[in-house]
This record gives structure tokens, C-alpha cells and sequence, in this order.
């Protein structure tokens, strides 16, 4: 088994309330983490504490909305204070609505889903850099999901907030490799959590999603399990110096890649591209 003991690191993440941020706060610290926990129900955020607590961990709750700045600065100023420096900042904080056809969204509901999953998790990202450039050390984790990297109709904010999400992550990859920060996104697959619902809830508003989430909710979705599993890898030492990727839990061979980083950095696998001929070329004469 590849080495994910993550003894002592210091892992701050958000939309740790509920959902997939909650099982991931939970694995963590049974991995060792110290966690900091983020998001706004704050009453929520104190029963995941105390879930850690009593299974020996260490978390302190912070309540905070990713959409404003000022609360942004003062829970990473509070994480900091609490717990020295952050080794693992993962933004899992993400909104969907609004759900329908985009000449009928609300505009400023369309502007709140950009300022969630987008410049709050890039607002984290600049407010940790600091310690992470000065220790030369850092693993950043961001939620990539449905539409990033195809169309997904009418869920046009959630799509485009994060494809932009995924391209902020390729793009600070290079830029912070030589100070050995690794940043990479995931796409966690179907997981049944409030997202689900929201779907539901939106009806015909989903289009032909709504009619799949039907089925999902039925048939089960992903494992949280295995996002789970995929998030403890990137964060410990076995994935090495692996960055600026986007990968599928359920669907990428990421347990293939222990010590294998470097070699899987150079290629452009895994990556946002345009498809047409002098593209596929070049990908072709990188993978021959």
C-alpha cells in the first residue's frame, strides 16, 4: 500500500458541513490530519468537530461564506492562528443554481454561483500562498464538476464557474512548481449528495438531467468512498509531485500513479484542450 499518512499536516477545507466535504473532513483526520473546517451552517460545522474529536482528531469549526472576502481573510487568519501554517488547502465549497435555461436565470443568482466556485477558491488559494511559497511546500485541491469540460445545458454558471476552476488550476500548477506546490482538480463523479436534490427539485427546469438524477437517486450514485480516497492520495506524499491535472475518481487509473508524477506531468493527458488537427498532433507526438 502507497504511503498516505498525513500524521500532523495541517488540511483546511471547505464546504466541510455536509456532503462530500464532511466524509473528506471525517477521512482525513482518521489519516492523522489536523483539520480546519469551513462553511457557513456553523451549527453543522460543530457536529463534525465533535465526530473528529471523539474519534481523536483534532478540528476547529470556522463559520464562514466563500463569497465574501472579508470572511474569506479572517478564516484563513483564524485557521493560521490555531494551527501554525496549512499544508492542504482544499476548496470543496460548490453551489449549482441557478438551474434552467440561461436567458432565464437571475442574473445576480448567476454572479453568487461565479463568486462560490470560483473567486472564493481563488481567493483561499492567494490568502494560503504565502506560507505555502515561503515553506516551498504545498498540496492545493480544487472541485471540478458536470460541464467542465463539456456542455452542460442549463446548468450554464455551474459549467462555466467551473471550467474555469479547472483552467485556474493547470495555469497555478506552472506557475507555482518551482516553489513544490502541487495543484490539481477532481472530478468527484455522480455523488448522491445536495446536488442531487437540487436537481430533483428543478424538474423540467434540468432538462434531461432531471430524468437521469431520477435513476441516480434510485440506483445509487459514486462512492463517496472513492472521492475520498482519490483526495487522501493527491494530499499525502504518494502523489508525489503530480500537478496541474484534472482527474476522474471514478474514471482515470490515478492509483496507477505512485511515483509516477513526473512522467504523467508531461503529457498532456488529463488536461482542458481544444480539439482540432494541429492539437491532436501535438498530443499524439507527446504520448508516441
Amino acid at each position: 500500500m502507497y504511503d498516505m499518512e498525513l500524521q500532523g499536516k495541517r488540511v483546511l477545507i471547505t464546504g466541510a458541513s455536509k456532503g462530500i466535504g464532511r466524509a473528506l473532513a471525517l477521512n482525513l483526520a482518521e489519516a492523522g490530519a489536523k483539520i480546519g473546517l469551513v462553511a457557513r451552517n456553523e451549527e453543522k460545522l460543530l457536529q463534525v468537530s465533535r465526530q473528529i474529536a471523539e474519534m481523536g482528531g483534532w478540528a476547529l469549526p470556522i463559520a464562514a461564506d466563500v463569497a465574501r472576502p472579508e470572511m474569506i481573510e479572517a478564516a484563513v487568519s483564524q485557521a493560521l492562528s490555531a494551527m501554525g501554517h496549512i499544508d492542504v488547502l482544499i476548496n470543496a465549497a460548490g453551489i449549482q443554481p441557478p438551474i434552467g435555461p440561461f436567458a432565464e436565470n437571475d442574473g445576480l443568482e448567476w454572479e453568487r454561483t461565479f463568486q462560490v466556485n470560483l473567486f472564493g477558491p481563488a481567493r483561499l488559494i492567494r490568502a494560503v500562498l504565502p506560507g505555502m511559497m515561503a515553506r516551498k511546500q504545498g498540496k492545493i485541491i480544487n472541485f471540478s464538476g458536470g460541464g467542465a469540460t463539456a456542455p452542460r445545458p442549463n446548468f450554464s454558471a455551474y459549467a462555466a464557474s467551473k471550467a474555469a476552476l479547472v483552467r485556474l488550476t493547470e495555469t497555478l500548477a506552472v506557475e507555482l512548481e518551482p516553489y513544490n506546490i502541487q495543484v490539481n482538480a477532481v472530478a468527484p463523479g455522480a455523488v448522491n449528495t445536495q446536488m442531487l436534490d437540487e436537481i430533483l427539485a428543478a424538474g423540467e427546469k434540468a432538462g434531461a438531467e432531471h430524468r437521469q438524477a431520477l435513476e441516480r437517486a434510485k440506483a445509487g450514485g459514486t462512492p463517496v468512498e472513492l472521492i475520498c480516497e482519490l483526495i487522501l492520495f493527491l494530499a499525502s506524499p504518494a502523489s508525489g509531485k503530480l500537478t496541474g491535472k484534472l482527474i476522474s475518481a471514478p474514471h482515470d487509473p490515478w492509483r496507477e500513479w505512485v511515483d509516477k508524477g513526473d512522467e504523467i506531468n508531461k503529457t498532456p493527458l488529463y488536461t482542458i484542450r481544444r480539439l482540432d488537427p494541429f492539437t491532436i498532433k501535438s498530443i499524439l507526438k507527446d504520448l508516441l
